[in-house]
Parts: structure tokens; C-alpha cells; sequence
């Protein structure tokens, strides 16, 4: 094990490949989340319903980041992990520049154009994390990449505050658009002087070495079960944003709270939690030795703030976001349960796994919001039984399948990287 004085940690810590990795990360949060916080005011203004047309946006939007996890991810591994940084922030940046457009366009249904562009974004929002960990995985000795992983998400979900207080400011929804399509345009000027990871070129050339193939992980049972594993324990995550956060306003009335719950609130708070729970699920992680012990604590807290939540302890708006606030720290072991992922998996198709794992969790999204919809509409008429008794069952499912396959997958504390499947 090598030992590093404070100098030498510092200077690992904070090179370019990390930097460049924290604001690309920022930036895409800030794009992912903005439609979460612009929802209601965005689809009033155009008209459009706030509920049935924005689960059918975001569901649209989710899509996207599991079609771009897989091409970004392939590209990875193929072209470089550079390639991928470079290509996916100009396509969503582009795509959210055009969503600040909308209601200038007139030449197709809104409801339509809208749902593409938050594909489209979708698709370009999938390939800067798990390019970025990647990248950054394969830079840093294996004694700090833990902490350097938690300082790229802890820092990158900063965004999601940022893009909160953007629309507060501005006071016009349409601006935050383009201010968030224009960093990410700008950050493609930062980005020419990052170079690409080492461990990367040592096979890049190499026609021997099969890269970036994805249907890999579906022709062997162990690596298929490993690669399923790293998917289920990233679920509670996006059951806490998705459910409580995207649609806080629907549980005001179940949980007894007077008052409008403003989900774009919701989703600041609770990632200002996951930045916080990021930044120090690294340390904890190293103070452990143990990325499995690090994340199975976190969940446990999680399920813990789930159970008050739910169980009517918040009385007031304000007490409501103290738990986004709870749920988004307990959650926070998102930048370990990505480096798990890229832990996994030799280098060969490790930006494949690194980028498809993440954005597999952000892609069963639709999927848990419509069983909960079924559930919550299909057998309850009162909404105070529908709305609780459909969180538990999806957050039961989430939870269970997390905890069981953080116990049983294979600890990656301190493992050598440059190793090919």
C-alpha cells in the first residue's frame, strides 16, 4: 500500500482530469434536474398538464439516458473515455439550449417537441458520469479513488441547488434553459487540456483486445449477475428522487400537510443531502475499507428517514424537506455505488459498465412511477391510501433488491485496475 504525504494527496486530488470531471458532472445535474424544477411552471405556461403530461416528459427524458448509457458507454471503451466527454455534454447542451425555445416553436404539438428534446438530453446527460468516474478511476492510485470519485459527485450535484436558485433568480423558466445548454458549452473550452487515461491507451491499439462490448455482460452468468447486482443497489436512489422529489406536491395531502409541497424545492434540498452523503460516503469508504460496508450503512439510514417519512412524522412543508434533505445524504452513496460499477469490470468494457450501470437505475425510473401510478390509481379511489400504500410497494422492491446485492456482491476496496475481462 503507498503512502502519501498531504502535498501529494492534494496534488492527485485536485489534477484536471478531476476538476474537468466535477464541473462536467455539475453541469449535467444541473440539466438532469432542471426539468424536475421547471415542470410545473414550464407546462402550465405552455398550457400542458403539470401531472400526466410531466410523467410522460420525464419518462421520455429517463429513456433517453438508458439509450445513451449503452451507445455512450460502448463509444467509451471503444474511442476513448475523452471522446465521450467531449460528444455528450454538446448534445445535451444543445438540446437544452433549444428547450428555452419552446414557446417561440409553433410548427409541431408542444407536448411532442418536448418529449424529444428531453430525450435528446436524456441521450447526452447519460455519458458524463460514467466517463468522468471512469477517467478519473483509472488517474488516481488506488488508496485515493474513493475520495476522488466522492469529490466529483459530491461538487457535481452541487448543480441541482444551482439550477433551483438559476429559475428562482431569472424568474423565467425558459432562461435557466439556456443558461445551463451555455456552461456546458463553455466547459467543452476547459476540457482540450485533459488528457486520456493511461490505462485506457495501454489497450486502445491493441486489436486483440475485444472493447466495449455490451452484450458482454449477458454471455456469461457470473458477469451478467455482477453487472445486475451493481444495477439494484443504485435503485433506491432514483425511487427518492423520482417518488418524494419529482412528485413532492402529490403527498401533502396523504401525509396530512397543509400547505402547496413544491417538488422543485424538493429536489434541491434532497440534492444538497446527496452532495453532502457523496462527499463523505468516500471518507467513510476509506475509513472502512469497505465499499460494501460504506453503501449497506447508507441504505439503512435511508430506509430508516423512508419509514419516518412515510409513518406521518413530517407535519409541515418545511419538515417535509428536512427529509428530502435526509433521504438525499442517505442516498448519497451514488459516486461509490458508480465506482463499485467500474471496480467491477476490467478495462476492456469498463466505461460501457461504468456508463450503462448509472443510467440502467436513472432508466427504471419509468418503470417504478408507472407501478406506482397502477398502483396508487387502479386500486385505491381514496389518494391519501393510493399514494402511500404505492410508495411502500415500489420502495420495498427498490430497497429489498439493494440491500440483498450490496451483501452479496464482491468487495472492490483497493483493487488493482488494469486488468482486462
Amino acid at each position: 500500500m503507498n503512502i502519501f504525504t498531504t502535498r501529494q494527496k492534494m496534488s492527485y486530488l485536485f489534477s484536471l482530469p478531476v476538476i474537468v470531471a466535477a464541473l462536467g458532472y455539475f453541469v449535467d445535474i444541473y440539466d438532469l434536474t432542471l426539468f424536475g424544477i421547471v415542470r410545473i411552471e414550464s407546462l402550465n405556461d405552455l398550457g400542458l398538464d403539470a401531472d400526466k403530461v410531466g410523467a410522460m416528459i420525464l419518462n421520455w427524458q429517463m429513456f433517453g439516458l438508458l439509450v445513451g448509457g449503452i451507445l455512450w458507454g460502448v463509444l467509451g471503451d471503444k474511442k476513448g473515455r475523452l471522446t465521450v466527454l467531449f460528444g455528450s455534454i454538446l448534445v445535451y447542451s444543445v438540446a437544452n439550449i433549444a428547450c428555452g425555445f419552446l414557446p417561440e416553436i409553433q410548427f409541431m404539438d408542444t407536448t411532442t417537441l418536448y418529449c424529444i428534446l428531453r430525450f435528446i438530453a436524456g441521450v447526452g446527460l447519460a455519458g458524463e458520469l460514467g466517463a468522468g468516474i471512469t477517467l478519473v478511476s483509472e488517474s488516481l492510485p488506488k488508496e485515493l479513488r474513493a475520495i476522488g470519485t466522492s469529490l466529483v459527485a459530491g461538487f457535481g450535484l452541487l448543480g441541482a441547488v444551482v439550477a433551483k436558485l438559476t429559475v428562482g433568480f431569472s424568474g423565467d423558466w425558459t432562461i435557466a434553459y439556456f443558461i445551463g445548454g451555455g456552461l456546458g458549452l463553455m466547459l467543452l473550452l476547459l476540457r482540450i487540456g485533459v488528457v486520456e487515461s493511461g490505462v485506457f491507451n495501454h489497450i486502445k491499439d491493441d486489436i486483440q483486445v475485444k472493447k466495449g462490448n455490451f452484450i458482454s455482460f449477458f454471455t456469461n452468468y457470473k458477469r451478467f449477475v455482477k453487472y445486475i447486482k451493481c444495477i439494484a443497489i443504485g435503485l433506491p436512489t432514483w425511487f427518492c428522487i423520482g417518488i418524494f422529489a419529482f412528485f413532492g406536491n402529490q403527498f401533502a395531502e396523504p401525509l396530512g400537510i397543509p400547505g402547496n409541497i413544491d417538488p422543485g424545492a424538493c429536489i434541491m434540498w434532497a440534492y444538497i443531502g446527496i452532495s453532502a452523503g457523496d462527499f463523505a460516503s468516500g471518507f467513510i469508504s476509506h475509513l472502512l475499507e469497505s465499499r460494501k460496508k460504506a453503501i449497506f450503512w447508507m441504505l439503512i439510514f435511508t430506509l430508516l428517514g423512508v419509514i419516518l417519512l412515510l409513518s406521518g412524522v413530517a407535519k409541515t412543508v418545511n419538515m417535509y424537506y428536512f427529509f428530502m434533505t435526509w433521504l438525499g445524504l442517505g442516498t448519497g452513496y451514488w459516486a461509490m455505488f458508480v465506482t463499485v460499477g467500474a471496480e467491477q469490470f476490467g478495462t476492456n468494457i469498463r466505461s460501457t459498465a461504468a456508463t450503462t450501470i448509472p443510467n440502467m437505475v436513472r432508466g427504471s425510473l419509468p418503470l417504478m412511477v408507472i407501478l406506482y401510478n397502477y398502483i396508487k390509481e387502479d386500486f385505491y379511489t381514496s389518494p391519501t391510501d393510493g399514494v402511500i400504500n404505492a410508495t411502500i410497494v415500489v420502495g420495498t422492491i427498490a430497497f429489498s433488491l439493494a440491500i440483498y446485492s450490496t451483501l452479496t456482491i464482491e468487495e472492490t476496496h483497493n483493487r488493482d485496475m488494469d486488468f482486462l475481462e
